[in-house]
């Protein structure tokens, strides 16, 4: 039976590669912009792929101050901007009557790389005892939620889901579950990723994942499109504010949305591909319409994982007909994904800030990048043009490398 107590999301806050406010970014997705260029954190000239989504015009000192910001790996500055942005947008404010009733739970699939590529490369050429004493707090994944929670703080529960890119809606989920069960009154939940380091990039060249198309970058993510051909890794950090639905009440706050589904599950196939049958997907996906107490037909968009892989967006478009039957023929289906990219552990964060926004606005994002028509990828998918429909409910989907699937049902807000 699903619990008693509703959860809403009353705050968002972004660091992307298409805007470093969660109105910013919006306004891109909307409009169909690209986030996509040549890399610039590193050279890459070397690489079969040279380009990547980054975080432009990015300085955490503003929001963190210099000194934290010298001891946050890229990935944590992020998850603090985000939610320093999420909490001032939610209006809510932390006192000592609260604190104890607030907590954070972030989502990163790699964490501290650069820290780890940085370190290590002063340890080979200046020896041992040069490392810095910040090495092992600045790598760790758990730190983004950490300093959060320091940040603001806040002592209720807070914890990092490790998920790979599943990781930021397995944490937007986990968090709702502490505030449906009561250990929280709000929560502070998302993902962050800063994975454009030459290590992580060339690894995912290695596998042969990534998008070649060199020659055109902002065009290189085209999910669901007959020639993708890998996808394009990215960067950046997402959060929201979720609470109790009577604590938001209560304060008077701005409903975004309502969270009213969660479904998990595992492929248990293989470590990085697909199962063809899609069986763990369509297990997540079912799970969270169930949990969400809705059928199938109630669903009016559903904010794709699509990644810009061969197999992997043919295996997420059966498994849409298979638990949406006849329906999937007419279901607005979208890949954000088109325009900043695949951020991996904060792929879902960035993506659940568009879902709500799609219902808080009435407009679905597009697909961009979608010329040629795949008829394995036979679904609705938003092409090129963002657009304007009432948007009731919405389901998110994101699955990681491992077989990891996360699934979240949001829901326009009515008393």
């Amino acid at each position: 039976m699903r619990p008693a107590r509703r959860v809403v999301v009353t705050g968002l806050g972004a660091v992307t590669p298409l805007g470093n406010t969660a109105k910013e970014f919006w306004t891109n997705v909307v409009a169909g912009k690209s986030g996509v260029g040549e890399i610039t954190l590193f050279d890459a000239s070397h690489l079969p792929t040279r380009f990547a989504a980054e975080v432009r015009n990015f300085d955490p000192a503003e929001t963190m101050g210099k000194k934290d910001a010298r001891k946050a790996d890229r990935f944590s500055q992020f998850a603090v901007v985000a939610a320093k942005e999420a909490l001032a947008d939610s209006g809510l404010a932390i006192t000592d009557e609260n604190r104890n009733d607030i907590g954070v739970v972030m989502g990163s699939g790699i964490g501290g790389i650069l820290t780890i590529e940085n370190q290590h490369r002063i340890m080979l050429e200046q020896g041992a005892d040069r490392l810095s004493p910040f090495f092992i707090p600045m790598l760790i994944s758990n730190i983004a939620p950490g300093l959060i929670s320091m940040n603001m703080n806040v002592r209720g529960p807070t914890f990092t889901s490790v998920s790979a890119c599943a990781s930021s809606n397995n944490a937007i989920g986990e968090a709702c579950r502490a505030v449906q069960i009561g250990e929280a009154e709000a929560m502070i939940c998302g993902g962050s990723e800063a994975p454009i380091a030459p290590l992580a990039v060339a690894g995912f060249c290695a596998m042969r994942a990534l998008s070649t198309r060199n020659d055109s970058p902002a065009t290189a993510s085209r999910p669901f499109d007959k020639d993708r051909d890998g996808f394009v890794i990215a960067e950046g950090g997402g959060a929201l504010l979720i609470e109790e639905l009577e604590h938001a009440r209560a304060r008077g706050a701005n409903i975004y949305a309502e969270i009213v589904g969660y479904g998990k599950s595992s492929d248990a196939y293989h470590m990085v591909q697909p199962d063809p049958d899609a069986r763990g997907v369509i297990l997540a996906m079912e799970r969270a319409l169930r949990d969400a107490g809705i059928e199938p037909t109630d669903v009016d968009y559903i904010n794709a994982h699509a990644t810009s892989t061969d197999l992997g967006d043919i295996a997420e478009t059966q498994a849409i007909h298979r638990v949406f039957g006849e329906g999937a023929k007419t279901l607005a289906v979208s890949s954000n994904k088109s325009m900043f990219g695949h951020a991996l552990g904060a792929a879902g964060a960035l993506e659940g800030i568009c879902t709500v926004m799609s219902i808080k606005n009435g407009i679905i994002p597009p697909t961009i990048n979608y010329h040629h028509v795949d008829p394995e990828c036979d679904l609705d998918c938003v092409p090129n043009v963002a657009r304007k429909a009432e948007v009731n409910v919405a389901m998110s989907n994101s699955f990681g490398f491992g077989g990891h699937n996360a699934v979240l049902v949001f829901r326009k807000f009515v008393e």
